[in-house]
């Protein structure tokens, strides 16, 4: 754990929004990532959870706050509003249902209408430890996330087998976007320019946030 990591400072905060049908393990995944922790009872989500969690990616201090949605149609008018704040977005499924992974597709619909231009989007294949009761091939999700160019991994909740990778890759990518552009689309305005050079640290300490 880094020094800044432990003082509660972070260099960016990343919003990401979990999205997906009932069931699919999204409260699982989330857990998992925050505490480490598995829960074998299922709880609907009603409405939405929320979890955060600060991680080192390429030597910088990413602070990232999640928020888990509801699956439930009768909650999505209410789940709506948390997806414009969002910069990263996971698209979860259950590889043992393969309706999960048929309305995906109406998931991708709610993030390109509702979402940002700048979401960084990974779709997620779950519940990987009950392979004997597989239904959606790795390959049809692997298509389907390079289709709409999406990142890519198949998890496992219970057993926590690529959980830390999903939120570490993706921030990963949107960090990669932002030194690419030079602009931080998790700031107010899309055109505030920032500097990615050996200074940028010390010219923001005083900027930087405890959690």
């Amino acid at each position: 754990m880094s020094s800044r990591i432990s003082s509660g400072l972070y260099d960016h905060m990343f919003r990401y929004i979990i999205v997906g049908d009932m069931g699919v393990g999204k409260s699982c995944l989330l857990l998992q990532f925050t505490d480490h922790k598995f829960r074998h009872q299922h709880q609907l989500t009603i409405g939405v959870e929320f979890g955060g969690k600060t991680i080192d990616v390429k030597n910088k201090s990413i602070k990232i706050q999640i928020w888990d949605t509801a699956g439930q149609e009768a909650y999505q008018s209410i789940t709506r509003t948390y997806y414009k704040g969002a910069i990263g977005a996971l698209l979860v499924y259950d590889i043992t249902k393969h309706d999960s992974f048929d309305n995906i597709n109406k998931w991708i619909k709610e993030i390109k209408t509702h979402g940002s231009k700048d979401l960084c989007c990974m779709l997620i294949g779950n519940k990987k430890d009950l392979e004997e009761q597989r239904q959606v091939k790795y390959e049809e999700g692997k298509e389907l996330a390079e289709q709409n160019k999406y990142l890519f991994l198949e998890t496992s909740a219970k057993t926590a087998e690529n959980v830390q990778e999903a939120f570490i890759k993706s921030a990963e990518k949107i960090l990669e976007q932002i030194e690419k552009s030079g602009i931080d689309p998790t700031l107010p305005s899309k055109n505030v320019k920032i500097t990615i050079d050996d200074d940028t640290e010390n010219n923001n300490e005083e900027k930087k946030t405890c959690c």
